[in-house]
């Protein structure tokens, strides 16, 4: 893979996602961003850690692993690379070259089919998503702008969670009134009463559940968390997928290596090469 020089990653690094986010990086199509070859190189991660790279359309099988302190492993051929946390969203995966401070750049396919096709559009993307002065009433996620004087924001919701120049997630209300006090790394909107939120911890984020009032009614201690919808909440443990309910029982066990939230009632989810549907009581059922 061809690398780069680009000062912006550390910049933007504060907005990334972990590379163990594997909800995100798992089964998508990145497209590596090679502006030397005509070639099409295609990666995709599975879920069983098998790797499928295509180069216009001819696939080779290899294997990948995350190894834990943002460390990914890619095993190609005979041979095997370590690559360190760059910059990581839903669009772009930023790869740092171990013991070098040149990233290799892949772009989201399923997102942006062909439109991030060279690193000066890549670097402008990130640039305008994450650097430059966005209207306060326009921000759809907390990680899109930090706010270095809240007081001077506009809010939407009875409760928004807003990062704070200390780096630092809290919740003000519509009056611009603290509501919970800034204390977490990381914070999601309110969703059927209670928010996703993370603090980290030697280098491990764990996620948990608060109520309107700052409550922590489900203690932050997965590895991952996604917000409720329909009673239910994905959680991940031991690199592996279940649901909870808001009282923290476990519904459906922890068994899957992907999982979505529930819609009308169903759940894809897959394990190893299998995908199927779900009910609420984690039922195979007919799509």
């Amino acid at each position: 893979m061809k690398t780069y020089l680009a000062g912006i990653i550390p910049k933007i690094k504060k907005y990334s996602e972990k590379l163990d986010n594997l909800t995100l990086l798992t089964n998508q199509h990145w497209v590596v961003l090679n502006e030397l070859q005509n070639s099409k190189f295609v990666y995709i991660f599975r879920n069983n850690y098998e790797l499928l790279i295509s180069e216009n359309g001819v696939v080779e099988k290899g294997r990948w692993e995350y190894l834990g302190n943002n460390s990914l492993l890619i095993e190609k051929g005979n041979k095997i690379f370590i690559f360190r946390h760059g910059f990581f969203d839903s669009n772009i995966l930023a790869l740092k070259i171990d013991g070098r401070e040149e990233y290799a750049f892949l772009v989201n396919e399923n997102n942006y089919g062909g439109d991030l096709n060279n690193i000066e559009k890549v670097l402008n993307f990130l640039e305008d998503k994450y650097l430059k002065i966005i209207p306060p009433n326009q921000v759809s996620s907390p990680k899109e702008i930090e706010y270095l004087d809240y007081k001077e924001i506009v809010l939407n919701q009875e409760l928004n969670p807003i990062r704070n120049n200390s780096g630092k997630y809290g919740y003000l209300d519509k009056n611009k009134n603290v509501i919970i006090d800034f204390k977490y790394d990381g914070a999601d909107y309110f969703s059927e009463g209670l928010a996703r939120v993370y603090k980290t911890v030697d280098n491990q984020d764990l996620y948990g559940f608060i109520d309107e009032f700052g409550n922590e009614i489900i203690p932050l201690k997965y590895e991952y968390a996604l917000p409720f919808k329909e009673g239910l909440a994905i959680i991940r443990m031991n690199r592996k997928l279940g649901y909870i309910n808001k009282s923290n029982n476990i519904i459906i066990d922890i068994q899957f290596d992907d999982a979505k939230l529930f819609h009308n009632g169903k759940a894809k989810v897959s394990k190893g090469s299998e995908s199927y549907y779900i009910n609420s009581k984690g039922e195979a059922i007919n799509k």
